[in-house]
């Protein structure tokens, strides 16, 4: 199962979705034009918009109203890459250089403002359905995942976090687009309140299965496959979920050496050792089977929608984002 063959069912919805975003992205500003550009040709998986393109077929027609708000979500989620490439130094993503590494942090954090400002700019022009209630929607998220950017600067380098606190993180930061992405596309379609809520419930927890998995696969992955390098969360001091049943289930040698890593940062020299920490301790697969609890949840929670091969496809990328190895 790859995300592409997930996508065959709405192909035509994403390409007009694309077109949207290139269209949107067009600024009489040089540099802005050069950046947006970049970013639209890094890759990525498309799996916001994709989500609102399959709530709102599930439910019924796609229409322009969701490629508008398909495109939206996708340039949040553009502005906050943004943002989080700027505040944790990342040099590469999707297997290339960061836009930061390439036009420097003022471009990156300033066309991240811009990106922002034109999905709202494109939010307020949606017609046809209660236009407060969608901007209620995508505000509260913007807001929520801000929230969640800061709790998890707080948290860097700090191993004393619990299991909650990581989840909250996770909640805020990843799950709330992808919660968004699903509630908005059920709206677009008219749905009643208690499909609209399946379908937010469904989002919610797909994204927390997906980032779960992020966390699994920084220790486990191939930089050429997860575009990013091995150990990066834990040269941020990031204490991710992995890092923290490792520290709890592992020998006293171990859980010294991830504590200290974690609140140092960097800790790559130690990574062999951490890596190996993880996995004899069972994190991984421990982190996996919560993935797994999200994902059946997820499924579960659109039991009610009607059968249909869009209703399908949300079935088969619950599994796809438990089961992945990018």
């Amino acid at each position: 199962m790859s995300i592409e063959s997930i996508q065959t069912t709405i192909a035509r919805d994403m390409q007009a979705v694309d077109a949207v975003i290139r269209a949107s992205l067009h600024s009489e500003v040089a540099l802005i034009n050069q950046v947006s550009e970049y970013i639209i040709n890094s890759g990525g998986k498309r799996l916001r918009p994709t989500l609102v393109l399959l709530a709102g077929g599930a439910l019924g027609k796609i229409d322009l109203r969701h490629h508008t708000l398909a495109a939206v979500v996708e340039l949040i989620h553009t502005a906050t890459l943004l943002h989080d490439d700027v505040v944790d130094e990342s040099g590469m993503r999707r297997g290339k250089a960061t836009a930061n590494a390439l036009f420097g942090n003022a471009a990156s954090v300033l066309v991240g403002d811009f990106v922002y400002s034109r999905a709202f700019q494109m939010m307020v022009g949606v017609v046809g359905v209660d236009s407060m209630r969608i901007m209620r929607v995508l505000a509260d998220a913007t807001n929520i995942i801000a929230e969640g950017e800061v709790l998890q600067l707080l948290n860097c380098r700090d191993a004393s976090i619990s299991d909650d606190t990581y989840l909250k993180v996770i909640q805020y930061k990843t799950a709330k687009l992808f919660e968004a992405a699903t509630h908005l596309g059920a709206l677009i379609s008219g749905a009643d309140a208690a499909t609209g809520e399946a379908l937010r419930e469904y989002g919610m927890r797909l994204g927390t299965a997906f980032q779960l998995i992020d966390d699994v696969l920084d220790f486990s992955g191939h930089a050429d496959e997860i575009g990013k390098n091995v150990g990066d969360d834990l040269a941020e001091g990031k204490p991710t979920l992995p890092l923290l049943h490792a520290m709890r289930h592992g020998s006293p040698s171990q859980s010294k050496l991830i504590r200290d890593s974690i609140e140092q940062g960097g800790g790559l020299e130690h990574l062999t050792q951490i890596i190996n920490a993880v996995q004899e301790t069972g994190a991984l697969d421990h982190v996996r089977r919560l993935a797994r609890i999200e994902a059946d949840a997820a499924c579960a929670a659109i039991s009610r929608v009607p059968t249909s091969l869009y209703r399908e496809a949300l079935l088969e990328l619950a599994a796809f984002a438990v089961d992945r190895n990018f």
